[in-house]
């Protein structure tokens, strides 16, 4: 490497790799892919004495990450409105919203060790009966939270420390929550991150970091990457690491921004040239009691254009070795 890279770059892979994969990495690839096809240069530029007295820029952390399988992944979009409930709701209920509601899809929360709500309903077998339905899923997994999150029922945060590590830890567990409720390669998995006060440097990081290393571990997986959060902090702070050329980030943007608009838009939270392709979801509003049918249940709304689940393949179609 000659020169100096503006930003510090902040390159965490597993212990086996060298110091000499960083310099190939930046010297061979100075153009990163970002969330909607948008690329970040990495340019060189000539140190000088000014410098010096700069205050250092954040971090930016690169992993390595294979863009090209995770473009032969096979993926499933779907553009309309979903909800999402605290637990999977009956089959009976699912049966009659789905000819009387305006819904077509549902958000369910697959796994994490903070999960707000049991899933006594949430099995392969209602995974099966419900696609058939002609629902469409979308994934979710609640674990780590932000180190500043003052969300008292989910107590566990990341360790800026161990942020990427733990990010990896928590996607190959919510792999092994996709694979038993039978949903294939290629889907979503969504990271629930909860609102957090912005403005905490450390914090972000933190956040962002672990969601780089969940998106690696998950690319790496066979799997899509999705991220849940507050429009105001969490995906703020990931839209400011995209700017900045952090890499890999998450290939779906869900939302929260409570303003009753069944759009995907981004309401200034996105810039549209970030996460576009059928690449977000909206939850436009909270908690509420709804009720077609005559089946009620308390949900938040959702406007998605984004990916969704997709099924197993046949056990006769399946590659040696892939579960």
């Amino acid at each position: 490497m000659t020169g100096q890279y503006q930003g510090a770059v902040r390159y965490l892979g597993p212990a086996a790799l060298s110091a000499a994969s960083l310099v190939l990495l930046l010297a061979t690839d100075r153009s990163l892919p970002l969330p909607g096809g948008r690329v970040a240069e990495v340019q060189p530029v000539a140190a000088t004495a000014s410098q010096g007295k700069r205050s250092p820029a954040p971090p930016r952390t690169v992993l390595p990450d294979s863009a090209r399988r995770r473009s032969q992944l096979p993926k499933r979009s779907f553009t309309g409105r979903g909800f999402d409930a605290c637990t999977a709701p009956p089959l009976e209920t699912m049966r009659v919203w789905r000819t009387t509601s305006p819904y077509g899809a549902v958000g369910i929360y697959t796994s994490g060790t903070q999960r707000g709500c049991d899933q006594p309903r949430l099995t392969a077998d209602w995974v099966r009966q419900v696609r058939e339905m002609g629902w469409e899923l979308v994934p979710t997994h609640v674990g780590l939270q932000a180190p500043c999150s003052s969300v008292r029922t989910k107590p566990h945060r990341i360790d800026p420390a161990r942020a990427v590590e733990q990010g990896q830890d928590e996607a190959a567990e919510a792999v092994s929550g996709l694979r038993e409720l039978g949903l294939g390669e290629g889907s979503p998995v969504y990271l629930d991150i909860e609102a957090y006060a912005p403005g905490d440097p450390v914090c972000s990081q933190a956040v962002v970091e672990f969601t780089i290393g969940w998106t690696q571990a998950l690319h790496a997986a066979g799997y899509h990457s999705g991220f849940y959060s507050s429009a105001n902090s969490g995906v703020a702070d990931l839209v400011g690491a995209a700017q900045a050329g952090a890499y890999p980030l998450p290939d779906v943007i869900w939302y929260a921004h409570w303003d009753g608009r069944a759009v995907t838009d981004g309401q200034g939270a996105l810039p549209e040239e970030l996460w576009v392709g059928h690449q977000r979801i909206h939850q436009y509003r909270g908690g509420g009691a709804e009720t077609y049918g005559g089946a009620a249940l308390n949900v938040d709304r959702d406007q998605l254009d984004g990916l969704v689940a997709l099924g197993a393949p046949p056990a006769a179609d399946r590659r040696p070795g892939r579960s």
